[in-house]
Protein backbone atom coordinates (compact mmCIF):
# COMPACT_ATOMS: atom_id res chain seq x y z
CA UNK A 1 0.00 0.00 0.00
CA UNK A 2 2.60 2.11 0.97
CA UNK A 3 4.44 1.93 -1.99
CA UNK A 4 1.43 2.10 -4.40
CA UNK A 5 0.64 5.62 -2.82
CA UNK A 6 4.54 6.20 -3.25
CA UNK A 7 4.28 5.66 -7.22
CA UNK A 8 0.70 6.61 -8.18
CA UNK A 9 0.07 9.41 -5.72
CA UNK A 10 2.99 11.49 -4.57
CA UNK A 11 5.40 11.08 -7.39
CA UNK A 12 2.63 11.25 -10.04
CA UNK A 13 1.70 15.02 -9.40
CA UNK A 14 5.62 16.18 -9.77
CA UNK A 15 6.55 13.97 -12.67
CA UNK A 16 3.56 15.54 -14.35
CA UNK A 17 4.64 19.06 -13.92
CA UNK A 18 7.72 18.06 -15.07
CA UNK A 19 6.66 17.72 -18.25
CA UNK A 20 5.96 21.71 -18.08
CA UNK A 21 9.89 22.48 -17.81
CA UNK A 22 11.02 25.43 -19.89
CA UNK A 23 14.12 24.87 -22.09
CA UNK A 24 17.49 24.61 -20.40
CA UNK A 25 19.30 28.04 -20.61
CA UNK A 26 22.52 26.93 -22.70
CA UNK A 27 20.53 24.46 -25.37
CA UNK A 28 21.34 26.71 -28.26
CA UNK A 29 25.16 26.26 -27.33
CA UNK A 30 25.07 22.45 -27.09
CA UNK A 31 25.33 19.97 -30.16
CA UNK A 32 23.03 18.59 -31.93
CA UNK A 33 22.51 14.91 -30.77
CA UNK A 34 23.10 12.78 -33.53
CA UNK A 35 20.02 10.08 -34.38
CA UNK A 36 22.57 7.12 -33.62
CA UNK A 37 22.53 8.44 -29.95
CA UNK A 38 21.28 6.63 -26.98
CA UNK A 39 18.60 7.77 -25.40
CA UNK A 40 20.22 7.19 -22.14
CA UNK A 41 23.98 7.67 -22.35
CA UNK A 42 26.68 5.95 -20.37
CA UNK A 43 27.25 9.41 -18.12
CA UNK A 44 23.29 9.76 -17.44
CA UNK A 45 22.89 6.13 -16.51
CA UNK A 46 25.74 6.36 -14.02
CA UNK A 47 23.86 9.16 -12.80
CA UNK A 48 20.69 7.69 -12.16
CA UNK A 49 22.83 4.63 -10.25
CA UNK A 50 24.64 7.41 -8.06
CA UNK A 51 20.90 8.94 -7.30
CA UNK A 52 19.24 5.62 -7.12
CA UNK A 53 21.60 4.30 -5.07
CA UNK A 54 21.75 6.95 -2.48
CA UNK A 55 17.75 6.95 -2.61
CA UNK A 56 17.91 3.18 -1.46
CA UNK A 57 20.73 3.74 0.99
CA UNK A 58 19.10 6.70 2.79
CA UNK A 59 15.63 4.81 3.03
CA UNK A 60 17.38 1.85 4.64
CA UNK A 61 18.97 4.38 7.08
CA UNK A 62 15.96 6.10 8.19
CA UNK A 63 14.43 2.58 9.08
CA UNK A 64 17.61 2.00 11.02
CA UNK A 65 17.73 5.26 12.67
CA UNK A 66 14.80 4.90 14.95
CA UNK A 67 16.03 1.30 15.96
CA UNK A 68 19.69 2.81 16.99
CA UNK A 69 18.97 5.70 17.69
CA UNK A 70 15.77 7.25 18.21
CA UNK A 71 15.12 8.78 22.12
CA UNK A 72 12.00 6.60 22.27
CA UNK A 73 13.22 3.71 20.05
CA UNK A 74 14.50 0.97 21.55
CA UNK A 75 18.33 1.70 21.13
CA UNK A 76 19.30 -1.62 19.82
CA UNK A 77 22.61 -2.59 18.45
CA UNK A 78 23.27 -3.36 15.14
CA UNK A 79 24.09 -6.97 15.70
CA UNK A 80 20.50 -7.12 17.12
CA UNK A 81 18.93 -5.02 14.46
CA UNK A 82 20.43 -7.36 11.72
CA UNK A 83 19.72 -10.41 13.43
CA UNK A 84 16.05 -9.91 14.55
CA UNK A 85 14.82 -12.95 12.79
CA UNK A 86 16.61 -14.88 16.05
CA UNK A 87 14.77 -12.58 18.57
CA UNK A 88 12.12 -15.09 19.14
CA UNK A 89 14.16 -18.31 18.91
CA UNK A 90 17.16 -16.66 21.49
CA UNK A 91 15.66 -13.85 23.33
CA UNK A 92 18.51 -13.88 25.98
CA UNK A 93 21.11 -12.38 22.92
CA UNK A 94 18.70 -9.02 22.91
CA UNK A 95 20.04 -7.07 25.27
CA UNK A 96 17.50 -4.12 24.54
CA UNK A 97 14.30 -6.49 26.04
CA UNK A 98 16.46 -6.44 29.72
CA UNK A 99 14.09 -3.74 30.87
CA UNK A 100 11.05 -5.21 29.96
CA UNK A 101 9.68 -2.47 27.83
CA UNK A 102 10.45 -3.80 24.54
CA UNK A 103 9.74 -7.17 23.17
CA UNK A 104 10.44 -9.12 19.79
CA UNK A 105 7.41 -7.67 18.31
CA UNK A 106 9.03 -4.06 18.08
CA UNK A 107 10.31 -5.26 14.71
CA UNK A 108 6.91 -4.97 13.56
CA UNK A 109 6.37 -1.07 14.97
CA UNK A 110 5.10 1.46 12.38
CA UNK A 111 7.90 3.97 13.65
CA UNK A 112 10.42 2.60 10.93
CA UNK A 113 8.67 1.90 8.03
CA UNK A 114 7.02 5.55 8.39
CA UNK A 115 10.54 7.04 9.08
CA UNK A 116 11.35 5.11 5.92
CA UNK A 117 7.90 6.14 3.86
CA UNK A 118 9.37 9.60 4.85
CA UNK A 119 12.34 9.90 3.51
CA UNK A 120 11.37 7.97 0.48
CA UNK A 121 8.65 10.98 -0.27
CA UNK A 122 11.11 13.80 0.33
CA UNK A 123 13.68 12.57 -1.74
CA UNK A 124 11.80 12.12 -4.40
CA UNK A 125 10.16 16.11 -3.91
CA UNK A 126 13.97 16.55 -4.01
CA UNK A 127 14.19 15.22 -6.94
CA UNK A 128 11.96 16.70 -8.82
CA UNK A 129 13.48 19.59 -8.09
CA UNK A 130 16.83 18.58 -9.21
CA UNK A 131 14.51 17.67 -12.50
CA UNK A 132 13.79 20.89 -13.50
CA UNK A 133 17.19 21.33 -15.73
CA UNK A 134 19.59 18.00 -16.66
CA UNK A 135 22.75 19.65 -15.93
CA UNK A 136 21.82 23.51 -15.00
CA UNK A 137 22.25 24.20 -11.58
CA UNK A 138 19.22 24.77 -9.01
CA UNK A 139 20.65 28.23 -8.54
CA UNK A 140 20.46 28.77 -12.25
CA UNK A 141 17.11 27.49 -13.22
CA UNK A 142 15.25 27.85 -10.03
CA UNK A 143 12.04 25.63 -9.27
CA UNK A 144 10.11 28.75 -9.43
CA UNK A 145 10.34 28.56 -13.47
CA UNK A 146 7.91 25.84 -13.20
CA UNK A 147 5.23 27.26 -11.00
CA UNK A 148 3.14 23.93 -11.75
CA UNK A 149 6.46 22.04 -9.88
CA UNK A 150 5.93 23.45 -7.11
CA UNK A 151 2.41 23.37 -6.27
CA UNK A 152 2.63 19.91 -7.17
CA UNK A 153 5.71 19.47 -4.58
CA UNK A 154 3.64 21.38 -2.19
CA UNK A 155 0.35 19.38 -2.74
CA UNK A 156 2.13 15.69 -2.93
CA UNK A 157 3.94 16.65 0.69
CA UNK A 158 0.52 18.12 1.97
CA UNK A 159 -1.34 14.61 0.93
CA UNK A 160 1.90 12.74 2.83
CA UNK A 161 0.76 15.07 5.88
CA UNK A 162 -2.94 13.98 5.68
CA UNK A 163 -1.46 10.50 5.57
CA UNK A 164 0.45 10.91 8.66
CA UNK A 165 -1.33 12.92 11.16
CA UNK A 166 -5.60 12.06 10.12
CA UNK A 167 -7.19 9.74 11.17
CA UNK A 168 -7.88 6.78 10.29
CA UNK A 169 -5.17 6.96 7.52
CA UNK A 170 -2.76 6.11 9.72
CA UNK A 171 -3.80 2.99 10.62
CA UNK A 172 -4.92 1.91 6.78
CA UNK A 173 -0.94 2.60 5.63
CA UNK A 174 0.25 1.03 8.69
CA UNK A 175 1.93 3.64 10.02
CA UNK A 176 2.00 6.37 12.74
CA UNK A 177 2.85 10.40 13.32
CA UNK A 178 6.40 11.70 13.33
CA UNK A 179 7.36 13.77 16.18
CA UNK A 180 9.53 17.27 14.59
CA UNK A 181 12.95 15.67 15.94
CA UNK A 182 12.07 12.46 14.10
CA UNK A 183 11.15 15.17 10.53
CA UNK A 184 14.51 16.62 11.48
CA UNK A 185 16.24 13.08 11.05
CA UNK A 186 13.82 12.67 7.48
CA UNK A 187 15.58 16.02 6.55
CA UNK A 188 19.07 15.45 7.56
CA UNK A 189 18.87 12.15 5.36
CA UNK A 190 17.60 13.84 2.39
CA UNK A 191 19.10 16.81 1.80
CA UNK A 192 22.48 15.28 0.61
CA UNK A 193 20.65 14.22 -2.93
CA UNK A 194 20.37 17.90 -3.74
CA UNK A 195 23.85 18.12 -3.03
CA UNK A 196 24.99 14.77 -4.95
CA UNK A 197 23.10 15.85 -7.73
CA UNK A 198 24.51 19.66 -7.69
CA UNK A 199 27.99 17.77 -7.93
CA UNK A 200 27.28 15.65 -11.05
CA UNK A 201 25.47 18.43 -12.85
CA UNK A 202 29.02 20.53 -12.43
CA UNK A 203 30.64 17.48 -13.93
CA UNK A 204 28.48 17.36 -16.26
CA UNK A 205 28.36 21.05 -17.54
CA UNK A 206 32.45 21.46 -17.34
CA UNK A 207 33.97 17.81 -18.56
CA UNK A 208 31.19 16.26 -20.18
CA UNK A 209 29.13 18.66 -22.53
CA UNK A 210 32.63 20.41 -23.19
CA UNK A 211 33.70 17.21 -24.47
CA UNK A 212 30.78 16.45 -26.52
CA UNK A 213 30.89 19.66 -28.34
CA UNK A 214 34.70 19.84 -29.22
CA UNK A 215 33.59 16.56 -30.45
CA UNK A 216 31.08 17.94 -32.76
CA UNK A 217 33.30 20.89 -34.14
CA UNK A 218 35.95 18.71 -34.84
CA UNK A 219 33.77 16.48 -36.68
CA UNK A 220 32.37 19.52 -38.56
Amino acid sequence: VQLLWVNLVTDGLPATALSFNPPDLDIMDKAPRSSDDALISPWLLFRYCVVGGYVGIATVMASSWWFLYAMDGPQMTWWELTHFMQCTISPEKFDFMESGEWECSVFGDPHPMTMALSVLVTIEMLNALNSVSENQSLFVMPPTQNPLLVGAILLSMSLHFVILYVDPMPMVFNICPLTVAEWMVVMKISLPVLIADEALKYIAREYIEKAENLKHKKQA
